[in-house]
């Protein structure tokens, strides 16, 4: 514990609680993967929470509240999930940030967690267009056009079993998106992770 830590104690970003920046109680808002049906985005979608409760309080605190110490909590969950998706080596692909919004937070986040999941490469390959919106309150036609031509692919991504990480999948036009472009590029998507989904939690066939 540092003199900061005395002056300023963490405090859980899912409940208020003082004492860590995800409790334990918190933490198992997320559970083992669970499999989606998203329409149009092609590979397996994965989700290890559903969007609301502490898990909806703990990716908008890292997201949006500057929790950046949640980085290593989450990454944590992706790299303990990585084997239900598909065999080593794993390739994690970030899902792409708009440039001002990765200002406003200090960084691209679901890069940070990428880097955490230490055991799987990290490829930063996406990247968007000047243009893009921030999807909040659009619906589903509106996301589509919006990131329509407008995902950047920028380098080659490694071998492996590929996985587009993103923090929230609502309509899934981010993931489909994102792996239309990687395959235009020659990139297959073995599989799509996100830490919770806005749908409702139904198995995928």
């Amino acid at each position: 514990m540092t003199p900061l830590d005395l002056l300023v104690p963490a405090i859980c970003s899912g409940c208020g609680r003082s004492g860590t920046e995800c409790c334990a109680r918190c933490l198992d808002a997320f559970g083992p993967p669970t499999r989606l049906q998203v329409p149009g985005v092609g590979p397996p979608v994965w989700t290890l929470a559903a969007y609301h409760g502490a898990a909806r309080e703990l990716v908008l605190g890292f997201k949006e509240r500057g929790a950046r110490a949640l980085a290593a909590w989450f990454g944590a969950l992706v790299a303990a999930t990585l084997v239900t998706v598909g065999p080593p080596p794993w390739t994690l692909v970030p899902a792409p940030s708009r440039r001002s919004a990765a200002r406003d937070r200090g960084g691209d986040h679901m890069l940070r967690i990428a880097w955490e999941a230490d055991i799987a490469t990290v490829a930063p390959v996406l990247g968007l267009a000047p243009g893009v919106a921030d999807s909040v309150g659009l619906g589903p036609g509106a996301r589509r056009r919006n990131l329509e031509g407008r995902v950047l692919v920028r380098g080659p991504s490694p071998p492996g079993t590929t996985v587009l990480l993103d923090d929230v999948v609502t309509t899934g036009a981010t993931a489909s998106a994102c792996v239309r472009a990687l395959r235009q590029a020659g990139v297959r998507t073995n599989a799509v992770l996100v830490l919770t989904s806005a749908r409702p939690h139904r198995p995928g066939q």
